[in-house]
């Protein structure tokens, strides 16, 4: 794990791509979570949020997992609106998410999280493309363990406008990415998002409470895409609209 978790830390900074990780460490959840939990703790680079991913109830029940997972997100993996992500052919494809910003304080929170106080500690709400892909010569996905292992299988993140959350209704939302360039156009709903974005955010926050992360700022949390894995066609520009909460955009090369 040593050996495999140094060549993929490296990968991960370098943008390179390495062989496949054997399965035994990809295979079950439990132990690409363990696999990457070592790899972040080998990156010194700020950690700026974290994701939700696997949040699709469909593939979830496809792939006999009972809840998604979260990851690390790192500082110089998060963009500016309409900034450019540069992409090799083992990305996979791009994501429309809902993401919100969280209160530091809420590491010091020491009952659980829940619907009824979660909204007291959330600052701001945005629409956000996520570019997802692996650091390894591989597509597809066998498993929800494939994504884990990888960082998450997070490329980089392009955040739109933030507005300030003002209880603002994420649920049963309308959303559309596209790339009117090649003609390709792709239509979600928020609530594909583990029944909702909102309940996502929980499960995240849920997950750091139990593993006792604590962290020093305020912080992103993405919830997971509301239109699946859009592969990417062509290049140019992909507009993403989430409908109440604005567009967001990345230029992608």
């Amino acid at each position: 794990m040593e050996k495999l978790s140094n060549q993929l830390v490296k990968a991960f900074l370098k943008n390179k791509i390495i062989s496949p990780l054997p399965t035994r460490y990809t295979k079950k959840l439990s132990k690409a979570e363990k696999f990457r939990k070592l790899c972040e703790s080998k990156i010194k680079k700020p950690i700026i949020g974290f994701k939700a991913a696997g949040t699709g109830i469909p593939v979830l029940k496809k792939l006999k997992e009972k809840e998604p997972f979260y990851a690390a997100v790192f500082k110089h993996n998060v963009l500016k609106n309409n900034k450019s992500v540069k992409i090799n052919k083992f990305t996979m494809g791009i994501e429309l998410e809902v993401c919100f910003i969280v209160k530091k304080n809420f590491f010091d929170l020491k009952q659980k999280i829940s619907k009824k106080n979660i909204k007291k500690y959330i600052t701001h709400i945005a629409p956000c493309i996520e570019v997802v892909g692996y650091r390894q010569r591989k597509k597809g996905i066998k498993s929800l363990g494939d994504l884990c292992s990888d960082f998450g299988a997070n490329v980089k993140f392009v955040v739109g406008p933030l507005q300030k959350y003002k209880n603002q209704n994420v649920k049963n939302l309308y959303t559309n990415i596209s790339n009117k360039k090649i003609n390709q156009s792709v239509n979600g709903n928020t609530n594909t998002v583990y029944i909702d974005p909102l309940n996502s955010l929980k499960f995240v926050l849920n997950k750091l409470q139990k593993d006792k992360i604590k962290h020093s700022k305020n912080f992103y949390v993405f919830t997971g895409s509301s239109v699946g894995v859009v592969p990417i066609l062509g290049k140019g520009l992909y507009v993403g609209k989430i409908n109440k909460l604005g567009k967001v955009s990345a230029r992608i090369n």
